[in-house]
This record gives C-alpha cells, sequence and structure tokens, in this order.
C-alpha cells in the first residue's frame, strides 16, 4: 500500500509538471511563467464548482448539522495533524512537535477520534506545518505557480508537498477498504470545499481579476506561512 501511494504521488507530480511545461509561457509575472495554463485551469475549476461542487457542498450543509459539520472537519483536521507533527520535526521544531503530537493523542482519545477539538481548550494550538513549508525551510525554491486541477493555487514545491501530506502521511490513503477509502476521501473534499463557500463569495465581491487575487493571495499566506506569521485571509483553494 505504501509502495502504491508513493508510486501515485510521484505519477501526480510528473504529469502536472508536464502538463505545466506544455503551457504556453511569456507571462508579465515572473513568478507566473504558466500563466496561460493557470488561468485555463482557473477557469476549469471554477466552472467545475458552479456546475456540481458548489451545489454539492451547499446540500451538504442544508442536511448536516452544525455541531456534525463541525466535527466532521475537526476530524479531518485531527488526521492532519499528523503530518503536522512529522514537518515540525524536519523544521527542527522540537517543542512545536511535541505539542501537536500531545494534541493529536488528546483529541484522538478523549475528543473520540477528533470529533471534539478538546485540545485548543487547554492551550493546545493547532498549527499549520506542511511538506511545501519544510522544503522553503530546506532552501528549495518554490518553483513557478501552478494552479491544480480541482485543488487550486500551489508552486511546483507546494504541489510535491502537498501529494507527500495527502497521501504518504494521510491514514485515509492507508485503509485496506476500497470503499470505506473512498468514501472518508470525498467526505474529507466536501467538507473542505463546503468550508470554502463564504470565502469564495468575499472573492467575488473583492475582486476584478479573481485569478489575479487568488495568486496574490496565495503567494501572501504562504510566505507568512514559511516565516512563521500570522496569514492572511485564506482564499486559495488548497
Amino acid at each position: 500500500m505504501k509502495g502504491r501511494i508513493c508510486i501515485w504521488g510521484s505519477l501526480c507530480v510528473l504529469l502536472i509538471t508536464l502538463l505545466a511545461g506544455c503551457a504556453t509561457t511569456g507571462a508579465s509575472d515572473p513568478r507566473d511563467p504558466l500563466e496561460g495554463f493557470n488561468r485555463g485551469v482557473y477557469s476549469f475549476n471554477k466552472g467545475m464548482d458552479n456546475i456540481l461542487f458548489d451545489p454539492l457542498s451547499k446540500f451538504y450543509q442544508a442536511i448536516t448539522p452544525n455541531f456534525v459539520d463541525r466535527g466532521v472537519t475537526n476530524f479531518f483536521s485531527n488526521l492532519n495533524d499528523i503530518a503536522v507533527t512529522v514537518n515540525s520535526l524536519l523544521q527542527f521544531k522540537i517543542d512545536q512537535a511535541l505539542s501537536d503530537a500531545t494534541r493529536f493523542i488528546f483529541n484522538s482519545t478523549i475528543g473520540l477520534f477528533g470529533f471534539f477539538d478538546v485540545s485548543s481548550a487547554i492551550d493546545l494550538p493547532k498549527h499549520d506545518e506542511d511538506f511545501g513549508q519544510t522544503l522553503a525551510v530546506w532552501g528549495i525554491g518554490s518553483g513557478p505557480f501552478l494552479m491544480v486541477p480541482l485543488f487550486g493555487p500551489a508552486t511546483i514545491r507546494d504541489a510535491t508537498g502537498f501529494v507527500v501530506d495527502r497521501g504518504v502521511l494521510n491514514p485515509v490513503f492507508y485503509v485496506n477498504d476500497t470503499a470505506a477509502q473512498a468514501g472518508l476521501l470525498t467526505l474529507n473534499y466536501m467538507d473542505f470545499k463546503a468550508d470554502l463557500l463564504s470565502a469564495k463569495k468575499l472573492l467575488g465581491d473583492a475582486a476584478l481579476d479573481e485569478y489575479e487575487f487568488v495568486k496574490s493571495a496565495y503567494f501572501e499566506k504562504r510566505t507568512n506561512q514559511i516565516n512563521d506569521r500570522v496569514t492572511a485571509p485564506d482564499y486559495s483553494e488548497e
């Protein structure tokens, strides 16, 4: 299973890179030499949201009680704390890694598999570390900006990190039951999309060029995360 995940992740990153390499270059923003390709993917993502994911997300919110919706978000956030802990260690943030691991243990036990976020109430805050940030700390450059189909803004470095965090370090990918694994991944994605609905409305009201706005917000957010500063409002889809 682990080998299959690693191979699948590597193929995804390779496919994204090859697609980006085939895109029209010559964009005015040096961070975004693949702008033609990226704008096409942004339009595709927006179309998929309008046609499919936004209606499904609204339906999900309509039938899901607020405490259940919050519990589902907490559950997947708790699973993500495994990746956060590993990346804290890889960035040599030892005290933070201990806090992250303790948070995961408390939420997984007292918090009923993470459905309740008891750790925040006892001063064990949620941190936001991922493998893209780890690569940045190790001195690896971001590479070109990249709009990823169905997931939104990234860079080549962060797309690679996403495969590690959401694949190798994601317990869901080690579930042997294919139906259960697919169900959990689908629920996670729908919960993620539903949580973005309010931010997307603000985006539509605020931006003349949504693509440029999302790109700028993404770079600001990632710079703040890498430098451990308070992040900007998140209008991204990653």
